[in-house]
């Protein structure tokens, strides 16, 4: 008991000289605060200079205040004063506490271009040598953009400092970027550009370009190397980001028509709604948002969980309503088929302006689908990356439902040789019914994804409903690898036409090589068999 008290009152005591020792540490930079509100400019920059190597946790903020105009002094000199919230109040600068016994000849402290450029080089000073890594980084990229010579000693004091390898090579590429606009000697010139070239980005070569126009003749031959070097590089990656947003749109273009893929190559129908399937997914996805928002708002970034499973079991409803009322009248009818759910994509986007308006609704991206990261020289997306990642899902997924289970088997069975799997007991209108549904319901998780990346409008289903027959048609009819082989050789064809034909005229070009393609291939590259299909 008496060890316990002991020890007590030893870690009071260590707090209590802790706190002692900090009063005394604002307490002794206090004369250098109140000089801020000398008259004399030179007065003033010498004490931000000596704020600034005082070290206190607190002259960051106290420069900050300065510069915001927070800062009060009498004109005649004394004690420096914040400017409380309150009009008409004053603050203690170092402890914030209200102040007493104030003079009332208070004068906001001037400031001229002289000061300004003190109090910035002293707080990047500050924040360069933060223990805030965020800080120091942000501070480095700062100077990196601005490359002021007069921050050239600062700089090389926190490099001397900074253990961090991010924020190190960041503060040396802004140390060659400054070195650049000074005289230094040409063997510093020559590593400072190396150094640049060796970040290999377009930053680099702007900086690079810029200069080339000024350097000396016996560094010309060194800068123009590395920017040819970087050039190349930068065509490499630039090859490889299309290739990236290629998958990414095929992913959406396999999302979109694998559901068209079965139903088209199980039923041969024709479902000019399909589209119109992919925009209620959207809009479930939306409804489910609102509804998690209002209940439960901590949920919030999990509502996709809750979204995906309802926009399938909704649009596949939908789809099974479809085919009971409407298409299972139409059978062997294609033109009747086309024009019947082109009518029905008619009724359901006039039901959703009615409903929700014909304005876009906004569907917000979950905390983990939100931002970039660079890997290499390719900037990536988040909520791509993970759309990529959701659509292979579904794809692996729908293989294992085909091939694995009975339902697939009978669906499979239907697709070969319809008579044939009738006549073995299958109850083929059931097998159709529940095949449009489930085309539907991917539809649908379709709709879920479109959403985050998309408006989610009643014309959302029409931005796709071309691509995905195309896709089809250019897979195979039917064929799940097809579509997937299909949507993603779509997709890369497309972004690498884009740069050089533009959207519209690169579209045009993919429908032409499609048409002059099923020429040669009239059932597209992976078609199915069988003695029905045969015929």
């Amino acid at each position: 008991m008496y060890r316990a008290i002991q020890t007590f009152l030893v870690a009071l005591c260590l707090l209590v000289s802790c706190l002692a020792t900090g009063l005394r540490a604002q307490e002794d930079i206090r004369p250098l605060v109140d000089a801020l509100g000398a008259n004399s400019f030179p007065q003033k920059i010498e004490a931000v200079e000596a704020l600034a190597a005082s070290g206190d946790a607190k002259v960051a903020e106290i420069l900050q205040s300065l510069s915001d105009g927070k800062l009060y002094a009498p004109k005649t000199g004394g004690s420096v004063y914040l400017a409380a919230p309150t009009d008409g109040a004053y603050l203690d600068v170092l402890t914030g506490a209200p102040a007493a016994d104030v003079p009332g000849n208070l004068a906001k402290i001037k400031l001229n271009n002289g000061l300004r450029g003190a109090i910035g080089a002293a707080l990047s000073q500050l924040t360069l040598l933060s223990p805030n890594r965020a800080a120091r980084l942000a501070a480095s990229q700062d100077l990196l953009k601005d490359a002021d010579p007069d921050n050239l000693a600062l700089l090389n004091a926190a490099l001397a400092e900074e253990k961090d390898i991010e924020v190190k090579a960041t503060m040396e590429a802004a140390r060659a970027v400054i070195l650049l606009k000074t005289d230094a000697s040409a063997e510093d010139k020559k590593a400072a550009i190396d150094t640049i070239a060796a970040r290999g980005n377009r930053d680099a070569l702007t900086i690079l370009t810029a200069a080339l126009e000024n350097a000396p003749e016996d560094l010309k031959p060194a800068i123009g190397q590395n920017i040819a070097s970087i050039k190349t590089s930068l065509a490499v990656w630039d090859v490889a980001q299309n290739i990236w947003y290629g998958l990414s749109l095929g992913s959406v273009l396999l999302l979109a028509a694998i559901g068209l893929a079965i139903t088209f190559g199980v039923m041969g129908i024709i479902n000019m709604a399909h589209g119109e399937m992919v925009m209620l997914g959207a809009y479930t996805t939306y409804v489910v948002q609102q509804t998690i928002d209002a209940v439960a708002p901590g949920m919030s970034d999990y509502s996709l969980a809750f979204a995906v499973p309802a926009a399938f079991l909704f649009t596949g409803l939908v789809g099974v309503g479809i085919e009971r009322s409407v298409i299972r009248f139409l059978y062997g009818r294609p033109l009747e088929t086309l024009l019947a759910t082109w009518g029905i994509s008619l009724i359901l986007q006039q039901a959703i302006r009615t409903i929700f308006g014909p304005t876009n609704r906004q569907v917000d991206n979950p905390s983990w689908m939100s931002g970039a990261f660079e890997f290499g020289g390719l900037a990536i997306t988040y909520n791509r990356m993970w759309i990529i990642v959701f659509s292979l899902g579904v794809f692996v997924a729908l293989l294992l439902l085909l091939k694995r289970s009975k339902f697939g088997l009978q669906m499979r069975a239907v697709t070969q040789n319809r008579r044939m799997a009738s006549s073995m007991g299958i109850r083929t209108p059931w097998v159709d019914a529940l095949t449009f549904g489930l085309g539907s319901g991917i539809a649908g998780m379709a709709g879920v994804a479109l959403s985050q990346i998309d408006n989610v409008s009643p014309n959302l289903g029409q931005n796709y409903i071309i691509d995905s027959f195309m896709v089809v048609v250019f897979g195979g009819v039917g064929n799940l690898w097809g579509t997937l082989v299909g949507a993603l050789t779509l997709g890369i064809a497309n972004k690498f036409l884009e740069p050089y034909a533009g959207a519209v005229l690169g579209k045009i070009l993919i429908l032409i090589f499609i048409i002059l393609f099923i020429q040669r291939r009239p059932r597209g590259l992976f078609a199915l068999k069988g003695r029905a299909i045969e015929q």
